[in-house]
């Protein structure tokens, strides 16, 4: 068994999904992984990792559209409000999701379905540079 590590960066540009499956795949594919485990950490309070469709662009639009009307920012209820209006939402959007995820990794390739791709989910409104901690298992 072998331990590989990276810090990936991701820059946001406000509110939304980016994805980021093939900065993982191509770190699998330099790190010769060819049976293992992918474990993703974001140590973000107002931010959050998502695995979801990336064929349609249009399930994308839906899921940020869903977010925005579930918790939207600015409510006359949020009291946490010292980073600005989203402050309060951004933290509620991040504890109703994850933090973490885990992947298989088989044949050399992340073991995601064929239409499943990995998102950072930004709920800050304006421009962050998240860090997202990548750790791999190779079994071989």
């Amino acid at each position: 068994m072998e331990w590989f590590k990276e810090n990936l960066s991701i820059s946001t540009s406000g509110k939304g999904l980016y994805p980021f499956t093939g900065m993982i795949a191509q770190k699998v594919n330099l790190w010769l992984i060819h049976e293992g485990m992918c474990f993703l950490f974001l140590p973000h309070t107002s931010a959050s990792l998502l695995i979801a469709e990336n064929a349609d662009p249009s399930a994308k639009l839906d899921i940020e559209t869903y977010f925005e009307r579930l918790v939207g920012e600015g409510q006359p209820w949020m009291t946490h409000t010292l980073e600005g209006k989203d402050d309060s939402s951004s933290h509620i959007r991040s504890a109703l999701t994850v933090t973490d995820l885990s992947i298989p990794i088989e044949d050399g390739h992340l073991a995601l379905g064929t239409w499943q791709g990995i998102y950072l989910f930004e709920h800050r409104s304006h421009r962050q540079n998240r860090r997202v901690l990548l750790r791999c298992m190779k079994f071989e």
